[in-house]
């Protein structure tokens, strides 16, 4: 298991002023026991886009006119280290940073292990995980003085430890699309497939048009849209 340093900083997003009119998402309107805040963490190891995810999922949301803040830990984020970015979406506020413990409604989990390590302080029965299945050995499984669990075992774990969880090739199927980077992208539409966060495809193409040079739409539309299929 790899260590996080304390909180290395946060960034709270709102809706702008003004003659903005806030929508009330469709997901808190389908029901009324929608927790707010909804506490999502995204997990992986440093160079998996892990940031980068955060980045775009809290500008479609935030688009939407709820309110959202990132808290993000890292560890040696240069050498595979732990990354976790913490996301509180909430349509009436901006809340602290980091989620309480046992506290989390969704893990987006870019390493198997990642995902785990995430789930044990931040899990209850309610919890929801989608997970990349490709693992990204840390240092001491690559010395041989650790060994990596096996995948059905991380499967296991994940449905003892969560209400429901997918477990997806995402790595694999982003470097069908040309780059193992992608796999993050994958993630975020396989979130929008479980209807558990609303996003639709138009509100992806314009947050990746205002971050991300032109000629990377098409690419990570088909990202978008291969991970949405993955999980309907």
């Amino acid at each position: 298991m790899r260590s996080s340093a304390p909180a290395a900083g946060s960034v709270s997003l709102s809706a702008p002023k003004g003659p903005f009119k806030r929508r009330r998402p469709p997901e808190l309107e389908k029901t009324n026991e929608t927790p707010d805040p909804y506490n999502l963490i995204i997990t992986g190891v440093g160079g998996q886009g892990n940031v980068l995810a955060s980045k775009v999922l809290a500008n479609i949301l935030v688009n939407r006119g709820l309110h959202v803040t990132i808290g993000e830990t890292f560890g040696a984020s240069q050498r595979g280290g732990s990354v976790m970015s913490h996301l509180r979406i909430s349509q009436n506020r901006a809340w602290s940073p980091l989620i309480p413990a046992g506290r989390g409604h969704l893990i987006i989990g870019l390493e198997p292990i990642e995902s785990l390590r995430v789930l044990a302080p931040y899990g209850n029965p309610g919890i929801m995980v989608i997970a990349n299945a490709r693992p990204v050995q840390p240092i001491g499984v690559i010395c041989g003085d650790q060994e990596y669990p096996a995948m059905d075992r991380i499967e296991t774990w994940l449905k003892k430890f969560s209400r429901r969880y997918w477990l997806l090739p995402a790595t694999e199927e982003a470097m069908k699309l040309g780059s193992p980077i992608l796999a993050n992208i994958i993630l975020i539409g396989a979130l929008a497939g479980t209807g558990e966060v609303s996003m639709e495809r138009r509100e992806f193409a314009e947050t990746i048009a205002a971050i991300m040079p032109e000629n990377k739409l098409d690419i990570n539309l088909k990202a978008f849209d291969l991970g949405r299929e993955m999980v309907t």
